[in-house]
């Protein structure tokens, strides 16, 4: 009697273990599935915004940084469509990568595709903030030596630069492994067995964070001189408003990337430094999720942060606080860059009309 319990016992905990393995596997299928299809939307969106913009506009420092910004969403892209059905390939075989990747051929191919998809957004980002700081504080020197020429040999660089570091493993015949979860692959961390082992993954975390540092100095000093000219009243700083509308699009970008890239580069250099005798499995896959927020996040900055949407915003605030926007509207055409300064009397009559013609121009 003893005995069948005690197999039946087995058996109800085995069914249980296996039910609950099924339902992990569905869930991070469907999560897989819903954060491809979400990245794919939303970066597809944002370049048909993106070239439609770049199509139009004929200011030189403007039409650079939509071609950066239309790489950056156009990576981002791929990276998604790539690396998700990679994941949905190795879901699809149970992840039994002895029975589909014998060569490890899928393997190194997986671990290529996650560094180079993660390293271009950021060395990305980092380029059109340093073009953006070179525009907004020497305006001529951008117009005299950047030119679109260089620039396109500038974002060829940048992705080359990822590329490289992508195939280091390979070319130094240290191939990506499968990680502990069994359903994508990265550097060998846990042990390493030489020096080799340490250094690539910290490669790629350093170099990572070097590009989230230049993004932050020159989106900060470039917004620090706009606002100095502001304040100043330089002459000559009409043509503003798109400056603006860059360098917010800019600081959201950097703020995404520093939540979302951050932690992982941040864990991978702790890994790969520190002994550790845990298993860290756990951790590393979900400083990975959140890095994947990254491509998802990215498009909608381009999304929201335009003048039409920023328009919409001002002319809804607007009609709610018409009386008390006189002050914010004379701000909003000297930033913006419209001619000429209202006077006190239209500021008065302005309190108590609908939103001027002038006032949408000026924002749009």
């Amino acid at each position: 009697m003893s005995s069948n319990e005690s197999s039946e016992t087995q058996y109800g905990s085995e069914v249980r273990g296996s039910n609950s393995t099924c339902c992990h596997k569905e869930l991070s299928v469907t999560a897989s599935v819903i954060s491809m299809t979400v990245g794919i939307f939303s970066n597809s969106f944002a370049l048909f915004i993106l070239i439609k913009s770049y199509s139009r506009h004929r200011i030189k420092s403007k039409a650079s940084f939509l071609l950066f910004a239309s790489s950056l969403v156009t990576t981002d892209l791929l990276g998604h469509l790539i690396n998700g059905s990679l994941v949905l390939h190795v879901y699809r075989f149970h992840r039994k990568w002895d029975t589909f990747d014998p060569h490890g051929i899928v393997c190194s191919i997986f671990g290529v595709c996650m560094v180079f998809y993660g390293l271009s957004p950021l060395f990305l980002s980092s380029a059109m903030a340093v073009e953006r700081f070179i525009g907004v504080t020497k305006p001529i020197f951008h117009s005299a030596v950047l030119s679109s020429h260089l620039m396109k040999r500038l974002l060829g660089f940048t992705w080359l630069l990822a590329a490289l570091v992508a195939l280091l493993p390979v070319l130094l015949r240290r191939p990506y492994e499968v990680q502990r979860s069994r359903s994508w692959c990265f550097f060998h961390m846990e042990q390493p067995r030489d020096w080799l082992d340490v250094l690539l993954p910290l490669i790629f975390s350093v170099l990572g964070l070097l590009a989230l540092l230049l993004s932050i100095v020159c989106n900060t000093l470039a917004s620090c001189a706009l606002l100095h000219g502001r304040l100043r009243h330089k002459p000559g700083s009409r043509g503003t408003s798109y400056h603006l509308e860059m360098i917010c699009q800019l600081l959201a970008i950097m703020l995404v990337s520093c939540v979302c890239w951050g932690p992982l580069l941040v864990h991978v250099i702790i890994l790969s430094t520190i002994a550790k005798d845990e298993p860290s499995s756990f951790s590393l896959l979900t400083t990975v999720r959140m890095a994947t927020w990254n491509q998802i996040l990215d498009p909608w900055v381009y999304i929201l942060l335009r003048k039409a949407v920023l328009r919409k915003i001002f002319m809804l605030f607007h009609s709610c606080w018409g009386s008390k926007l006189h002050t914010f509207h004379r701000w909003q055409r000297s930033t913006l860059g419209s001619s000429g300064e209202p006077s006190k009397s239209y500021c008065i009559r302005y309190s108590r009309q609908p939103l001027p013609d002038t006032a949408v121009q000026t924002i749009t």
